[in-house]
């Protein structure tokens, strides 16, 4: 039994499933079309052979009513013939009171025991004159049994006639009910092929821009094939801006780093004729060769960061993010002396706190000073401040520069990489620090914004919410 069960589902597997969708809906259909036409067979038998054992129960009344005073004897015998009337013959319990012209119908032992009234009255079938009779033995009072037969062989052909046609017709359901089967897998799996042949083909392209046609039709009324076609179509969608998203970043990374690499292998191979240099000429490469590491070391660093979406959990813990902008703001002092930061902590923001990861959040933060600092005035300050907002315990933090502020043209790019409006091109950097701090706020479920400062300069402001991440 197990080995048939396993032979069945491997036949199942190796099956298409437009295939064994048609082959259940056609099963299904054929049995109900092969119960509904044996359901018939069985009732038209029925009905026959009641109407049957109706008209032997007419002849037996009438004979009764016409034969009442009568003996044992045959009272007819003609129903050999279909236009005849019934055969009917009374028969006695006791077989010695059988009279002497022989019975037409024969008698049994249950006859007797209907005359003798210790059985109830049945209907046979027997064979008489080369034709099939239909019989009933019913009491006919004092001792005595009343046999009454029809030709039964009419009915017993109307019978076969129904068999041949309701097999016919049960035979035609089941045609039917193959095409029909057919028909509806091969509409119902359409969108799912569909899907299949555009998810090969992108296997088969690598090109995430096809998409499966959808049916005409509100949102709110497709069905299930075409939510899922739809919710693949949306997948897809998702993959190609990935995709794009990706080779933007490889083409603009291999752009960013072909300068300094190409400056590297000058300077490395200037280096390696060390001995035609003047003491002068080897410091200079020498240390524009310690720039350029540096500065391939720094974008090959963001680049890494860039990658991760999200923070390793085992390193979240509760930050002080008054503390943490003390100490970054420190350190952009130290790392820009020429430039005045001013730090300003509103009330209620002091003790505020935030999960997150305390090096990230410093490093978002720093982003944001630095590119305040290059293009900050040297009489200008560069203004840091937190405030609380709300009574879910909001924090916003605010950096703003006196600087030239942002293009219009330019504000909807500056957190996209390695984006660099025209003023800033001249300036170090490599145009990922303001996109690697999007992307720090959103792993820890703040918003970082731009906009342009009231009186000039630029503004970047990282709301948190009153929950955090």
């Amino acid at each position: 039994m197990s080995g048939v069960r396993r032979l069945g589902a491997r036949w199942r597997r190796r099956r298409p499933l437009r295939t064994r969708l048609a082959l259940a809906a056609s099963a299904a259909v054929a049995l109900v079309a092969v119960g509904v036409c044996a359901a018939a067979f069985f009732v038209i038998r029925y009905e026959l052979l009641h109407q049957l054992d109706l008209s032997l129960t007419q002849s037996a009344t009438r004979v009764v009513q016409e034969n009442r005073g009568e003996g044992p004897q045959i009272i007819a015998g003609e129903c050999r013939f279909l236009s005849a009337p019934a055969c009917a013959q009374v028969v006695p319990a006791d077989p010695a009171a059988d009279p002497e012209a022989a019975y037409l119908l024969p008698v049994s032992a249950p006859v007797r025991e209907v005359a003798a009234g210790t059985r109830a009255p049945y209907f046979s079938n027997v064979t008489r004159f080369g034709h099939s009779l239909r019989m009933l033995t019913t009491p006919f009072g004092d001792g005595r049994a009343l046999q009454v037969a029809l030709r039964a062989d009419p009915v017993e052909r109307g019978v076969r006639q129904a068999a041949v046609l309701l097999s016919a017709v049960g035979g035609a359901g089941v045609l039917l009910a193959g095409v029909l089967g057919y028909a509806v897998s091969r509409t119902g799996l359409a969108p799912v092929a569909r899907l299949t042949s555009t998810a090969e083909r992108i296997a088969a392209t690598r090109d995430p821009r096809h998409r499966i046609e959808l049916p005409p039709g509100p949102p709110g009324r497709q069905d299930e094939v075409t939510r899922l076609a739809a919710s693949f179509n949306t997948m897809l969608g998702e993959l190609e801006q990935s995709v794009s998203a990706q080779r933007r970043l490889v083409a603009d990374a291999s752009h960013e780093l072909r300068t300094p690499l190409t400056a590297l292998r000058t300077n490395a191979e200037l280096l390696a004729r060390a001995d035609r240099l003047t003491p002068a000429q080897r410091e200079r490469a020498s240390g524009a060769l310690g720039r350029q590491i540096r500065e391939v070391t720094g974008l090959v660093n963001d680049l890494i960061e860039l990658a991760r979406d999200e923070e390793p959990l085992p390193l979240v813990e509760e930050v002080r993010i008054a503390e943490l902008a003390e100490h970054t703001v420190a350190m952009a002092r130290t790392h820009w002396p020429r430039v005045r930061f001013e730090l300003e902590v509103g009330p209620g923001a002091a003790e505020a706190v935030r999960p997150g990861v305390p090096a990230r959040l410093a490093r978002l933060l720093t982003n944001l000073l630095d590119n305040a600092a290059k293009f900050s005035p040297p009489d200008a300050p560069v203004e840091v401040g937190l405030t609380a907002y709300g009574g879910g315990g909001g924090l916003e933090l605010s950096v703003r520069d006196h600087g030239p502020g942002i293009a219009p043209e330019d504000l909807p790019y500056v957190f996209d990489r390695f984006y660099r409006a025209e003023a800033a091109r001249a300036l170090p950097g490599s145009g990922l620090g303001l996109a690697m701090a999007r992307q720090i706020a959103r792993a820890h479920g703040a918003e970082l914004t731009a906009s342009a400062a009231p009186g000039g300069g630029a503004l970047f402001t990282v709301v948190f919410g009153g929950e955090g991440p």
